[in-house]
């Protein structure tokens, strides 16, 4: 069996000061057919899921491009065209074939593209007729339009928010799009428009239960899969929502009632399962006040996942208020920063001004004496088993508090961002991390306790608020009764 893959990933924020454009792919992670490394990447597990296939002699694998951008603002037309037909080129190079893996995100629009998975997607069946195989792997994060659900036969979601389960979720798309193309089941694939736009954190309840509910229909044979699309509300589309999504084996009608059961379920969590959010003065008194650290303050709002810049200081500038010292944060973005500090050198004071540089409401810079503690080329952390690259780094310190400046934008995901700039983690009371819930995973074993700092900033957190222009269907908390309101 001949199957084809390629990954083509970024999440847009179509709020964002940023823009992306092949440089950011470049930057991020850009490998070329047969490029691909041994380690995963958050939207390419389907690549080594495939070579671990091909080397047990069950396919004969078409590598194509696999790529991923931080997320950022909207991409631009030529970077979009480009990736588009790059990897349709190389499909059609390919024919003919049996199978399509795709590792995408969901969540890119393009300034001449709304829908940029979905016209791949499309595109690509289009290549290959009918009759083949494709099978997809989706970040929950994303827009789950019907060009997607009508072209592709098996779809996958990560299920955990934190994304620990990235590598199965390539795995079990594997697994299904090629028992599919042998003919071994016969996917039919529900989809229920939830109807919800909500933080869901699957690190605690209700939707921690509703994970593990999940898992058990899949292991009971219920359903070949289950996924959650959680909808991304930064991103103006027209797809914006969570969805549920169930394929069952040649069962249309178990399908649908089980995705309508579950999606309501789903849509009674509204409200209810985001986390507890401070003020960043709030975090930061109760945090110093702890009986003992690391205690984990999460900045949601800032954070690079989401597509923003992160180099918001008004954490930073609370804490400093505050006359805090037993503290390090990570990260602020300032590439500026980051080479007048490299000139500098260890152990150099000098006079810096740093973050606050791209947007009006992220805080202003800050200007102050600091000192360079380290200094690091091509610094990384670790997001599972994927490599995650911060660039050039510093490590300064600025009236006793740590803050490492990077290059490359990144969210925070394990702790080894501090400790491979040489930060002792257990030796710090109190630890900021710029992300949404990405780094629970991996800093919940080490902290005394999380807290997260709701701080408004570039990212549009409150849908009822956000100026969607594509936006035509009705969405709790945009209206309380959505459900109602469409069965009118």
């Amino acid at each position: 069996m001949r199957v084809f893959c390629a990954s083509v990933a970024t999440e847009c924020n179509t709020f964002s000061p940023l823009r992306a454009d092949f440089t950011d792919f470049a930057q991020s992670f850009y490998a070329p057919p047969g490029a691909h490394p041994e380690t995963p990447t958050l939207c390419s597990a389907v690549f080594p899921a495939l070579r671990r296939r091909e080397a047990a002699g069950e396919i004969e694998l078409i590598e194509g491009t696999a790529t991923w951008a931080e997320p950022g603002g909207i991409v631009n037309a030529p970077t979009w065209d480009r990736l588009r037909e790059e990897v349709l080129a190389q499909l059609r190079a390919a024919l003919p074939v049996e199978a399509v893996v795709l590792g995408l995100h969901g969540a890119m629009i393009a300034e001449n593209c709304v829908d940029c998975e979905g016209v791949l997607i499309e595109s690509m069946r289009e290549v290959v007729g009918p009759d083949v195989t494709i099978g997809v792997s989706f970040d929950p994060h994303s827009h789950l339009s019907a060009k997607r659900t009508d072209n592709a036969d098996i779809v996958t979601v990560f299920k955990e928010f934190p994304h620990t389960d990235f590598v199965e979720t390539g795995e079990a798309c594997v697994d299904l799009t090629l028992r599919a193309a042998r003919g071994e089941i016969a996917p039919a694939m529900a989809v229920f428009d939830v109807r919800l736009m909500d933080i869901l954190p699957t690190s605690r309840d209700p939707m921690r239960g509703f994970v593990d509910r999940m898992q058990a229909l899949e292991a009971s044979g219920a359903a070949l899969s289950v996924s959650v699309i959680h909808g991304f509300m930064a991103g103006d589309s027209p797809d914006l929502g969570a969805k549920l999504i169930v394929i069952t084996d040649n069962d249309p009608a178990a399908a649908d009632r089980l995705a309508r059961d579950l999606g309501m379920e789903l849509f009674s969590f509204r409200g209810a399962a985001r986390p507890d959010f401070l003020t960043a003065r709030e975090a930061l008194q109760r945090a110093a006040a702890a009986p003992e650290g690391p205690v984990v303050i999460a900045d949601v709002w800032d954070n690079p996942g989401g597509g923003v810049p992160g180099d918001s200081t008004i954490l930073l500038r609370e804490a400093m208020a505050l006359g805090l010292t037993d503290a390090a944060f990570g990260t602020i973005w300032d590439p500026m920063a980051v080479r007048l500090c490299h000139a500098a050198g260890e152990g150099a004071r000098l006079a810096l001004r740093f973050g606050g540089k791209t947007s009006s409401v992220a805080g202003d810079p800050v200007d102050a004496e600091v000192l360079v503690k380290r200094v690091q080329k091509d610094a990384v952390q670790s997001f599972g088993t994927s490599v995650v690259p911060l660039g050039d780094c510093a490590v300064i310190e600025v009236q006793g508090i740590e803050v490492v400046l990077n290059s490359n934008r990144a969210q925070a995901f394990s702790p080894d961002l501090f400790s491979n700039l040489g930060i002792d983690t257990a030796a710090r009371k109190i630890l900021v991390v710029k992300s949404t819930n990405h780094f629970h995973g991996a800093f919940a074993p080490i902290a005394a306790e999380i807290l997260y700092a709701a701080v408004d900033g570039p990212y549009p957190n409150d849908p009822r608020k956000n100026a969607y222009t594509r936006l035509t269907r009705p969405l709790w908390p945009i209206v309380d009764n959505p459900h109602e309101l469409e069965a009118q």
